[in-house]
């Protein structure tokens, strides 16, 4: 168990152009930005990137570095569709795999769990079969819910409930989801250890674990290190969300989730992802892009400070 901290240089010097890259987060919460803007200062590209998008995936796709997107959304929320991700999948800039929220969350649970896929209803009778015409599907082998199933008593289905929805002798067909299996992984939560455990105090803990657990190698951004006795001084164990075991590295990052949200440590900066928005990528990454971490953070102080 030893000390995993590194920088986010370090990090992104792990990676190689071609791999498949998991990004944490939803939308635009508690995206790992320090380590994506990290990864946009070097030469890595021709990635496939596995991502519920936001801004993360706006910014890859904007600069040019994204082959393949496998993605149920690409959102800032505030505004519905990411605009970056839009200009480039118009131009035909990379291939996209649009999945269904659940299918992609189980797909991260069979790589988590080193199966192939796994069976899901999520899909069935929709148009991502049409448009994912690589999928396949999948008969259940039991029939009125198998060996185990609890026996219907008056005035209850039992578990053979949904058993004649489309296979042979009555057995259900499923959407075979295949694992989404991933090179390396990047996350960003509130506070860790050296060791790599990671804590989420925030509302909701996405599926930042499932990532992890999905990667060859997982990176963990934070607000804060702190010793592991204060990761529980506060807060309950349950909010101990990324374990040690699954993680490659650490990487302290304050305001590293900027400009997405990272309560309750800060909220998004709805002005700034406003102007990341509407403004040119070629402009807009030449003033905040074209320096380090530092160097960032100090040019967004200085555009809040033009607009007091």
């Amino acid at each position: 168990m030893g000390d995993k901290t590194m920088t986010a240089e370090e990090v992104v010097s792990r990676l190689e152009s071609g791999m498949t890259l998991g990004i944490g987060g939803w939308g635009s919460r508690r995206k790992p930005m320090a380590l994506v803007r990290a990864l946009l200062r070097s030469g890595i590209t021709d990635l496939t990137v596995v991502s519920y998008g936001g801004p993360d995936v706006g910014m890859l796709a904007a600069a040019g570095r994204i082959r393949t997107l496998v993605a149920a959304f690409t959102t800032l929320d505030t505004i519905p569709l990411e605009p970056h991700v839009r200009a480039a999948r118009e131009s035909g800039a990379f291939e996209l795999v649009e999945i269904d929220e659940a299918m992609f969350m189980w797909g991260l649970h069979a790589a988590a769990n080193r199966l192939p896929f796994l069976p899901v209803r999520a899909g069935v009778g929709s148009d991502v079969m049409r448009v994912n015409p690589g999928l396949r599907t999948v008969t259940s082998p039991y029939e009125d819910g198998g060996p185990f199933a609890r026996p219907a008593r008056p005035g209850t289905p039992g578990d053979a409930v949904g058993a004649g929805a489309g296979g042979p002798g009555g057995r259900e067909e499923f959407v075979a989801m295949p694992a989404l299996r991933l090179d390396a992984a990047l996350v960003h939560v509130h506070r860790a250890d050296r060791l790599g455990n990671g804590q989420c105090l925030g509302p909701d803990p996405y599926f930042d674990d499932l990532f992890c657990e999905a990667a060859d190698a997982a990176y963990v951004s934070c607000e804060r290190i702190v010793d592991t006795a204060e990761l529980t001084k506060e807060a309950a164990p349950h909010t101990l969300l990324v374990k040690r075991h699954t993680v490659t590295g650490v990487v302290e990052t304050p305001n590293g989730a900027h400009f997405t949200s990272c309560a309750p440590d800060h909220d998004r900066d709805e002005p700034f992802q406003k102007h990341y928005a509407t403004t040119a990528w070629p402009r807009f990454a030449e003033r905040f892009l074209a320096g380090d971490e530092q160097a960032y953070q100090s040019a967004v102080r200085a555009w809040h400070k033009e607009r007091s």
